[in-house]
């Protein structure tokens, strides 16, 4: 009989180690990367896509509503509310087995579900950052001769990330978190590894303890990343801003130069008419 210890190593190796069975949870995290990235790149460009319909619904001048602009509106509320009123589980299970029922690769449609369901909170988000913006500032684009979409593009959009960045870093983790959900519909990621091997040791607790582990570990990969990108972009906005003021500045004190110079040379030319 072994002793805990040993009994304890023997589990571990059965998890890990037996029939390189460390290969498959390698797998199952790449194959969770990739479906984030793939759910986080659609919610992206779906949620943008919502957020600026809705947005510039809500800033149209009063009386001048267009009407096709006001359907499109209508449709990104409707598909708000429904994907953020149901949950997650349900909206897989009915891509898995209704929209996509003659499909075998799970995880592409696991995938899907979760961009589709992600880009209805991103959207919000978005749409809260571009709303707190200072309305003066598309005042003052429009003011200058630009469109709407240039003022967004030039002018309200870049003070937008700002705000907009570290909750769309949220929204990554909670969908690397939400990856494990696809395995209910056979989707082949970190957790699906994991089980298979279950299935095979009968002992849960170090495939468990493992998935978890790795997911902390990605998780915090992520943190450090997110973190990374905020903090460039934040130097580089402000290394630009610096860099105009200078520009700023020198022009300011050319021109009063040149004012100088050219009220001197008025001056000697009146004393020489005088």
């Amino acid at each position: 009989k072994l002793d805990f210890g040993q009994e304890m190593f023997f589990k571990f190796y059965q998890a890990f180690i037996l029939n390189d069975r460390w290969v498959q949870y390698i797998q199952g995290v790449g194959t969770t990367l990739l479906v984030t990235a793939i759910a986080l790149a659609l919610g992206v460009v779906l949620g943008s896509v919502v957020a600026l319909v809705r947005v510039a619904h809500d800033q149209q001048r009063p009386g001048r509503r267009n009407p096709v602009l006001g359907f499109f509106n209508a449709v990104c509320q409707v598909y708000t509310t429904i994907i953020r009123g149901t949950p997650m589980m349900v909206q897989l299970l009915i891509m898995s087995m209704v929209i996509f029922s003659n499909s075998r690769n799970f995880t592409m449609v696991g995938a899907l579900a979760l961009g589709i369901n992600s880009g209805a909170y991103v959207s919000e988000i978005i749409r809260g950052g571009l709303m707190a913006v200072d309305p003066g500032q598309m005042e003052a684009g429009r003011s200058l001769g630009l469109n709407y979409m240039t003022t967004m593009v030039v002018i309200v959009i870049p003070q937008a990330i700002r705000a907009v960045l570290p909750a769309l870093g949220n929204e990554f983790i909670v969908l690397l978190k939400d990856t494990s959900l696809i395995t209910v519909i056979g989707g082949k990621e970190l957790l699906y590894a994991a089980q298979g091997i279950m299935n095979r040791t009968y002992e849960p607790m170090f495939p468990l303890f493992g998935v978890a582990l790795m997911f902390s570990v990605v998780f915090f990969a992520v943190i450090v990343t997110v973190g990374a990108v905020a903090w460039g972009y934040l130097w580089w906005k402000t290394r630009a801003l610096r860099k105009h003021m200078r520009e700023q500045a020198s022009m300011g004190q050319g021109q009063r130069q040149g004012e100088g110079r050219s009220g001197a040379q008025g001056l000697i030319i009146e004393g020489e008419v005088i």
